[in-house]
């Protein structure tokens, strides 16, 4: 066990900068208590002791603000940094080294009594407030972008981002995918329906341009004609007049 929490302290420094002591880790990050309460709650309810393992995880929740249900199964290494408002279903996976921040939710869409939970592979990266929802897997390596939801399939490696969650990467290279992406950010990426929206804006506003220049020109014509016709009309005029 001993062995297991200077892996998970050691973790911490690799993925949180803030981190400054070995003690202020093991007092100050609820994200570490979270997970070591749930090894007791799970402990109990592997045995059958039910009610002692959701009494221990709804204290978990109240001193951390962290809901991991004791069914859940967590792996090693797995880091929730922030942590306020994560909720963790009855039937989630989480691999090892997974990383998630506040907000993050892995929920279920069903109420059968089955695998209503996703599977997250090892090295995912989930950011703030993202929700994974329904029995899917999430692959290895692939980071979930803040506030994005995501109910299908994540291929290993790939970005996801928005709602409906999107992938804007589909795969990263083995030297990208070994570094570390807090928030699930990754730079100088970008969305592809966002881009797409921009140019046709772009082409809307040249459009508009176009036609009030067109209709700039119209009304010049008009008015070049309206009067060629009153100088046309005056020799006529002078006439009658005689």
């Amino acid at each position: 066990m001993f062995t297991q929490l200077r892996e998970d302290i050691a973790s911490v420094f690799e993925r949180d900068p803030a981190a400054r002591t070995f003690w202020e880790v093991l007092t100050c990050y609820p994200g570490l208590h979270a997970i070591y309460l749930h090894k007791l709650s799970r402990w109990f309810w592997s045995r059958g002791l039910r009610w002692l393992g959701r009494a221990t995880s709804h204290l978990g929740r109240t001193l951390t603000g962290i809901e991991i249900h004791p069914g859940a199964t967590i792996g090693r290494r797995v880091f929730i940094d922030h942590g306020m408002g994560v909720v963790i279903g009855e039937t989630a996976e989480v691999g090892d080294d997974v990383t998630m921040y506040h907000g993050v939710t892995l929920g279920g869409t069903s109420w059968d009594k089955g695998k209503r939970h996703p599977t997250l592979g090892r090295g995912v990266v989930v950011g703030a407030g993202a929700k994974i929802l329904g029995p899917i897997t999430v692959g290895e390596g692939a980071k979930i972008g803040s506030n994005a939801v995501v109910v299908k399939d994540v291929p290993p490696g790939a970005t996801v981002v928005g709602v409906p969650g999107r992938i804007v990467e589909e795969s990263a290279s083995a030297q990208h995918a070994e570094r570390f992406a807090a928030y699930a950010v990754v730079r100088d990426q970008d969305d592809p329906y966002a881009k797409a929206i921009h140019t046709l804006i772009e082409h809307s506003r040249e459009l508009e341009q176009s036609v009030a220049a067109l209709a700039a020109k119209l009304q010049r014509v008009e008015e070049e004609a309206a009067k060629s016709r009153a100088d046309a009309s005056k020799p006529e005029q002078l006439r009658a007049i005689k």
